[in-house]
């Protein structure tokens, strides 16, 4: 029986030192670490996007516009 109690205290005593070696360890990547991460990734393609739009909207295809006019128009 005495055999039997060590064996259950060593036990223990292990199972406590992986738990605090887990809990007390800081390796690995949390989900908060990659939510920000694509939150960034999302905010900065919405600004690229809002950018090339800007620019086709405004200097791009107004001048497109007119250079496909200019070319089909047979009479003038």
């Amino acid at each position: 029986m005495k055999h039997l109690i060590c064996k259950l205290k060593i036990k223990a005593v292990i199972a406590a030192a992986k738990t605090r070696y887990i809990l007390s360890g800081s390796r690995g990547e949390g989900y908060i670490d990659t939510a920000i991460k694509i939150l960034i990734a999302v905010v900065l393609g919405a600004l690229l996007l809002a950018g090339l739009y800007a620019l086709f909207g405004e200097t791009v295809l107004p001048t497109l516009t007119q250079r496909i006019k200019e070319m089909f128009n047979y009479a003038g």
